[in-house]
């Protein structure tokens, strides 16, 4: 009997604490913040080197360049396509990318090799971001260059909705549906 109440005072006990909050225990114990460090940061089939950022600090509307080498680890010749990734405080996150070196979305990156990069991007919203190279491979998934932490100045660059892409995307999709719900109507419902 006297062990099930101490059971039943202890849980009361426990729940009482969790509904109070943990703030004691950030009293005790300091907090820490930091910058979330990926799985993917780096490929085993290439390795994203020497990355290099032009500048720190921009106002909207300024290009930023980042260039660095993509090391081919491998024998075999690999596809892949490289743009920004970054992290911030606000939401936007945008940049307009404005060039790449190697040029085109898609490139081939040979095996055993060093291909030196350059992606510029304009700043389209202000704040403070962590920006990295993405480089995306084929068949294997993303990967990210060490990054450096950008701030941008100044207002927003508002860029205008492509209304005729959002209509044909709608025509594209609502004759999916009449497909899928024409051919296999027994799996509608």
């Amino acid at each position: 009997m006297v062990d099930k109440k101490l059971m039943v005072i202890g849980l009361g006990v426990v729940l009482a604490i969790g509904t109070l909050g943990f703030n004691w225990v950030e009293v005790i114990l300091p907090t820490a913040e930091a910058h979330g460090v990926q799985a993917q940061l780096q490929s085993r089939f290439i390795r994203i080197e020497d990355e290099t950022f032009n500048r720190q600090s921009l106002q909207t509307g300024e290009i930023l360049t980042v260039q660095g080498k993509l090391v081919s680890l491998i024998e075999s010749d690999m596809r892949g396509w490289i743009s920004i990734f970054s992290e911030s405080t606000n939401a936007g996150n945008r940049w307009e990318i404005q060039s790449r070196d190697p040029p085109g979305n898609v490139i081939d990156i040979p095996g055993n090799s060093v291909l030196s990069y350059s992606i510029s991007a304009k700043a389209l919203e202000p704040g403070v971001y962590h920006v990295h190279t993405q480089l995306n491979i084929a068949n294997v998934g993303p990967g990210l260059g060490p990054g450096q932490t950008v701030v941008v100045d100044g207002d927003f660059i508002l860029k205008p909705i492509p209304y005729t892409n959002i209509a044909y995307q709608s025509i594209i999709i609502g004759v999916g549906y009449v497909i899928t719900f024409a051919t296999r109507p027994w799996q509608v419902i």
